[in-house]
């Protein structure tokens, strides 16, 4: 009798694992660094100053989790030629500021996160400009390592709340030959509080 309470409940166990596991996402896989287009001969000089965030794709992005509100980041040089970075977004009523710093590597375009041993969750963050004309828009590819799990996204850039069609389209490519689909693209709804400071 034991015997066969310990089996039930070693079934059950077993049950309640594979539920639970079948309930996280499976990611799309990101693709290696190489696949990856980076911008020709970058010039961080250009790139810095206020951007705002038109177009959002990524494996742990959904269009089912809603509307997602338009929000600016903006990238600072620093002399020793790393960005901080500030994203301004608008949450709970209020401007929420996220503050990080990305530090270059060896090629021009590619960053890391500076401070990573502060983010205890992070094992890996990478940050490379795929293509921009520094004048109107950037995309911009970002990959995380957290919790032993891969995360990317890409997002696209605008110095104005809008673009072109065609970069809109250009961007929504660019996400598909990532390995994303048409669920995974998301274009943020402009909004003006806060990010227009």
């Amino acid at each position: 009798m034991p015997r066969g309470l310990l089996w039930l409940g070693l079934t059950l166990l077993g049950a309640l694992q594979t539920e639970a596991q079948d309930s996280t996402p499976n990611l799309i896989p990101a693709p290696p660094l190489l696949r990856v287009p980076l911008q020709p001969d970058f010039k961080d000089d250009q790139f810095q100053g206020k951007w705002y965030v038109v177009g959002l794709a990524g494996n742990a992005k959904n269009k089912e989790q809603g509307q997602f509100t338009m929000y600016a980041t903006v990238y600072e040089l620093k002399e020793d030629h790393s960005y901080n970075v500030t994203s301004i977004l608008f949450r709970d009523n209020k401007c929420d500021y996220w503050i990080r710093t990305f530090v270059p590597s060896s090629q021009p375009g590619r960053f890391t996160l500076g401070n990573i041993n502060n983010y205890s969750r992070i094992q890996s963050y990478t940050v490379q400009v795929a293509a921009t004309d520094y004048k109107q828009y950037a995309m911009v590819y970002f990959k995380k390592v957290s919790n032993n799990k891969e995360y990317f996204k890409t997002t696209l850039y605008g110095r104005t709340k809008e673009l072109s069609p065609k970069l809109k389209e250009d961007f929504i490519r660019f996400a598909k030959s990532l390995g994303l689909t048409d669920e995974h693209i998301v274009f943020p709804v402009p909004i003006d509080k806060c990010i227009d400071n």
